[in-house]
């Protein structure tokens, strides 16, 4: 993973999803809030991070800064991804493929997020195991992750492009 300075980058952030949470104690339950969020710059970064708290704003807050220290490198070709791929994260599991050029983001609700503060503009994903939004997210993140271009592979096999492609 290639650390990424996160000062030189104009972050957006996306929450996804908030949850209740409560633990039981002797006098009854104690409740907090946990936050799923986004961030990207819309150029190829993008991060999900978790925070949890005593009140939203503050999970929000904790899972922007979580965010921000786990962002990752999407490859991105003509506004799309370079190939399909398939991400997986527990039983989330997620179909990316990439689309002509004004296609737009044809995504569920969880993948859109990520997809969109990714900046890819044209892609189509499937989600195909559990709708479970934090692990949806990071199937996403992983199949994002795992993209390579044709130069990148070429360069990893000792090749030209042009042998690679055919």
């Amino acid at each position: 993973m290639v650390r990424v300075d996160v000062n030189s980058l104009e972050l957006k952030e996306k929450v996804v999803h908030i949850n209740r949470v409560a633990k039981v104690v002797k006098g009854g339950r104690n409740f907090r809030f946990s936050a799923l969020v986004v961030v990207g710059d819309e150029n190829g970064h993008v991060g999900v991070g978790t925070g949890k708290a005593v009140e939203i704003p503050e999970a929000i807050r904790k899972g922007i800064e979580d965010a921000k220290k786990h962002l990752v490198k999407v490859e991105i070709v003509e506004n799309t991804i370079p190939h399909r791929i398939y991400g997986e994260f527990g039983t989330g599991k997620i179909l990316l493929m990439p689309a002509t050029e004004g296609t737009g983001v044809i995504a569920g609700g969880p993948a859109r997020a990520v997809l969109e503060l990714a900046g890819v503009k044209d892609v189509r994903a499937k989600s195909l195991g559990s709708n479970n939004p934090r692990n949806l997210v990071n199937a996403t993140i992983n199949g994002l992750s795992n993209l390579r271009t044709a130069e990148q592979v070429a360069e990893l096999r000792g090749k030209t492009v042009e042998e690679i492609l055919g």
